[in-house]
Order: C-alpha cells, then structure tokens, then sequence
C-alpha cells in the first residue's frame, strides 16, 4: 500500500519559502486521514446494524409462522419416533347387499408409557387399576419400575376411559391414535364377517388385520390402499340376516337344541343371502379360540362349514335325479320297497320298522323317505358312477366358499365303496358333508340343472356353471320335493303362497370312537321355494333337537328343522320381494247370492 506522508518535502520547502510554518500542513494531513478513517468504520457500523436487524426479523417471523400453524392444528400427545417398517393405515369397509355397513373403521387411542417420565409410579399404577378392573396394581407398578423405557397399558381405550387416565395428570401417560374394526351390528352375521385384531403397532398407528371369516379371506384386497375408499360389498342383507338369525334362536331354543345353521341361497346367481350359526359371538370381542374339548362347543364354530355330518335322507334326491338322469327311471317307475332289505350280514329296514312295499312309485320313494325304495335305485346305478355324479354335485369337496373356515371342511367318505356304501351313502348314511355342500348341490337342482359355486359376494350377472343335468330332471325332481312338503313327510313345512319343497334329513350322530349315539341326532330340511319356480334354496339343520310338546320326545326332522325352515320362509319371502301366489277357489266352493 502507498502510503502518502504527514509531511511531504516539496510543500514544506514552498512553505518556508513563502514563510508559513511547515506544521500546518502535518496537521491538515493527519485530520484528513482520520476524517477518512471515520466513514469507514461508520459504514462498516451500519452494515452490521442492518445485517443484525435483519437476523432479528427473519428468527420472529419464523416464530410467529409457527405459533399460528400449531394454533390452527389440532392437539396432539408428544411422542417419540419408532424406527421400524412402515404402518399401512385404513381399511375398507365391508357392506351388505344394499349397502349398509356390516364393518368400519373407528379412531381411537391407545395407552402406553414412558416410565423415565413418570412422576408418581405407585399412584399412577393404583389409579390405572381402578379405571381398567382387568389390571392388577402390583403387576404394573413392577412393570413400571423393572427398567424398561417403554410399555404398552391398553390397546383400545373408550372415550371415557380416555379422559380418566388424562384427570391422572403424570406425563408418563400418552396416548397413541389409532385405527380399530368395528361391527356395528354387534353379533349379527358374526360367523361371516369373522374379525380383525391389530397386525404390527407403533405409538402412532397400527395395522389392522383380518382374524378370521370374510375379514382373513379378503384380507389383502380390504388393505389394499388402491381400493381403501371402495367397500367390499357382499350378497348378505342384512334385514334378511336378522330376521334368520331370530327365527332360528327361536327354534333351537324351542327344539332343545345344541345349535344349528341355516343358509338361504340364490339358485341363480349362487349369492347367499343369509348365513346363520348358532351360537355366536360379538366380533367386536372375539373369544380366544378354545385349546382343549370339543370344537363344535365353542361359539365360534361356524355350523353351516365347519359342521361335518351325516344329512340323511336329504341325499335321496341325489340318487333319484341321477337315475332320472341315466334314464334308468321316471317319477312313477316303480321299484322295490319291501322292507326290510337284506344285503349280506347289512339290514335296511325303514323309520320305525315302517314297510311302504311291496312297490313304490319312483315320486313316492322321495315323498315317503323310503330307504329301501332309495337302496335298490342306488343299486341300479352303481357304485362308480354314483361317486362320479356326488363329486359333480360338489359332495366330495370343501365348499369354495370366501370364508378360511371353508378350507379346512373337508367332507368324509368312505376309502373303498363296496355296494353296501352305495346303498348307504343313497339315503345319507356312511359319508358326511356340511350344510354348505348341501345348499349347493340343491340349489343345482333348483335351478335347472346349472351347476352352483356359493358365494359371499355380490354378483351382477347370473351365474354360468357346467350342466351336470337335463333340465326335465331337474323339474322333475324339484316337483318331487313339493310331493314331500304336500303329501309326505314335512308337512310341516307348507308355507301357504310360496310353494315349499324340500327334503328332510335325520341322522343319529356319529361317536367318536365309533358307532352312533341312539339319543342324538343331527335333523336337516332342504328346501327350495317356490317349487313352481325355484328362486331360493333354504338349508336348516339342527344340532341335537328334540321337539318336547307331545307324550314322547320326537327327534325327526320333520317336527324340528321342518317348522323352523318354514318360519324362515314364511317371515323372509316378502323381504326378498316375492308375493305370495294365491291359489284360485274352486267353483265348488263358490256360493251364488241374490241381493
């Protein structure tokens, strides 16, 4: 740098010439170099000044944004961040026919604790205590004080419960929110929807999972967050439900009943409209599945799939259409049906030693339940063939049906099929399937002929199965079915204007070591209404009846499952939109009058 001096030669020596005093201009130098000095430093000052002023806007703006975005929002419980895999959030909701909810979602909160946070541990576990009566003190004050950091109290808190642990005022306690399942309905359709329990958790959100019925089936499609907004809409209606459930409660408790199921069907479209298992259970408090005993005692045994029985003389339209079939037959051939039949060291007699021979009209085999009648037509058929045709009609098979409880129903049949198995297996006897099985295979016959797949989903169009009959068999054997309501033996069963037929079923109960219970029957009516054209088939089967009002207890079908089918029938048909067809008087009855 150059620097210029205080004192320059040639100025001091034109000073002295002139005679000025040289000190002047020193002076004169030196206040020019700190004048200038000065206004450096002051701009340097003000620099400073405005580059603070600016820091301090800049930090209370940014203060004041946030105290207005955390006044705008709503509250929340501090919460510490869990490293993990991500919590896929929402659920779809599950919708009956009509598209009322069956199954939502609802926000709630969870409980959990930060024990380095807590102020007053014994107090807070006392407290707690007295809000959740399931918790014990001492447990969660050891809890509390064993050195974890972090524990969970409950997973699902009510509104009230929540606001208990807030009045306890210790900052340990925080709450987390969360999604939960929840079934409006309460029991209602139980057994089908099944339930859900939370998958994997954090403090600020959990997955909610199916357990079981529909909910574990459909699972992935009702997490899929593509379809979140869009509900699973399923055939059930729900006023048809209640009213099944209602009527069929009724008549176990009337029946003495252990239990039952009943399944009304589509025969068109296989949608089913109800699926009724009794007893049932609130899946918004699923029980733990039962360890030890039996399964059929628990009430989440779904009797309608999981229940695996023998259904008795239901199967014998199975037999009669087949032979109709084959062209073996026609509803008034005439077979033998003296009883009893003999077949080596086997005996087939009939229903209290009854003797409906020496012949039988093909129609009234059916009509009177004959097992002879039905034996000797099975034995026209064959064994192979006859096997062919029951695996056709889905009597071999667990039902395909949009429930994980239908898996594992598998129904049971005999490993070899000597032709005492075809005679047996012809009236129901030997071999075992669920009500499910059953409601399909009638509901093919129901329908023409047109093979069924059940289902628990909605379905627009008809359904489009393989042809496993001619269709004037299947009329055929529908108009045999009528014969037993009108003439046979589930008289019972009429139900004036809608033209009930059906079948009925009664079957002594297997042992589990072998043999049959004398005392316990399993009673099925297989029914299709109206019998002049078939719209609907109607599955009832009861666990253990015994129908009381009499001198002596009766335990066949016809005077358990037979009135309580037609109850359903009767209360369910105006809500499925049929009008009852009301027959013409005869004109013998009419009588003329002169006013």
């Amino acid at each position: 740098m150059t620097r210029t001096p205080l004192r320059p030669l040639a100025r001091i020596l034109d000073a002295r010439a002139k005679g000025e005093n040289p000190e002047l201009i020193e002076r004169e130098n030196l206040r020019q170099r700190h004048d200038a000095m000065r206004e450096k430093a002051r701009g340097q000052a003000q620099f400073r000044l405005t580059l603070l002023a600016a820091c301090f806007f800049s930090a209370f703006s940014l203060i004041g944004v946030r105290m207005g975005m955390l006044a705008g929002t709503e509250a929340v419980e501090p919460r510490n961040a869990s490293a993990g895999i991500e919590i896929q959030a929402g659920r779809a909701d599950i919708v009956d026919v009509k598209g009322r909810i069956l199954a939502t979602n609802m926000m709630t909160h969870a409980l959990y604790v930060q024990t380095r946070d807590l102020i007053d541990p014994p107090r807070v576990a006392a407290e707690l205590a007295a809000i959740f009566p399931e918790l014990d003190a001492d447990t969660l004050l050891r809890r509390f004080t064993d050195g974890r950091s972090f524990l969970w109290v409950r997973k699902v808190l009510s509104p009230e419960q929540m606001q208990l642990v807030h009045e306890i005022g210790d900052p340990g306690l925080l709450f987390g929110p969360r999604e939960m399942r929840l079934y409006p309905n309460g029991t209602l359709a139980a057994h089908v929807l099944g339930g859900a329990s939370f998958g994997n958790e954090g403090v600020d959100s959990a997955e909610v999972i199916g357990t079981a019925g529909i909910e574990k089936f459909m699972d992935d499609r009702l997490r899929d967050p593509a379809q979140s907004g869009q509900p699973l809409q399923l055939s059930l209606d729900l006023t048809v439900q209640a009213t099944v459930e209602e009527v069929l409660a009724t008549g176990i408790s009337m029946m003495n009943a252990k239990g039952g199921a009943a399944i009304l069907m589509d025969v068109n479209t296989g949608e089913i409209v109800s699926l009724a298992a009794l007893p049932t259970f609130d899946p918004n408090d699923r029980p733990n599945n039962p360890t030890s005993g039996d399964p059929s005692d628990s009430p989440l045994f779904n009797r309608a799939v999981q229940g695996i029985y023998e259904l008795g003389s239901t199967f014998k339209i199975f037999a009669v259409a087949q032979a109709m079939e084959l062209g073996l037959v026609n509803p008034e051939s005439m077979v033998d049906a003296n009883a009893p039949m003999y077949w080596g060291k086997h005996k087939i007699d009939e229903f209290e030693g009854h003797n409906y021979g020496p012949l039988l009209s093909v129609s009234d085999v059916i009509a009177k339940s004959s097992n002879v009648g039905t034996a000797h037509i099975a034995l026209m058929i064959g064994g192979e063939r006859q096997q062919a045709f029951l695996k056709t009609m889905g009597l071999f098979d667990p039902a395909p049906l949009e429930l994980v409880e239908a898996k594992g129903a598998k129904p049971l049949r005999p490993a070899k099929w000597p032709e005492i198995v075809t005679i047996t297996a012809s009236y129901g006897h030997g071999m075992s399937g669920s009500p499910m099985n059953l409601a399909s295979a009638y509901a093919t016959i129901a329908n023409g002929g047109i093979k069924v797949t059940p289902t628990l989903l909605h379905r627009t169009a008809p359904m489009m199965g393989e042809r496993v009959m001619r269709e004037e068999v299947a009329l055929a054997s529908v108009a045999m079915l009528r014969r037993v309501v009108t003439d046979g033996t589930a008289s019972l069963g009429d139900v004036p204007g809608y033209a009930v037929g059906g079948k009925t079923g009664t079957a002594n109960k297997v042992k589990r070591g072998g043999g049959y219970y004398e005392d316990k029957v399993v009673n099925t009516f297989a029914s299709v209404f109206p019998a002049n054209d078939p719209k609907y088939v109607l599955v009832v089967t009861l666990d253990e009846p015994v129908e009381t009002s009499g001198p002596k207890p009766r335990r066949t079908a016809g005077w358990t499952a037979v009135p309580v089918a037609a109850e359903i029938i009767r209360r369910t048909a105006p809500l499925l939109g049929m009008r009852p067809q009301v027959e013409a008087a005869s004109l013998d009855g009419l009588t003329a009058v002169n006013n």
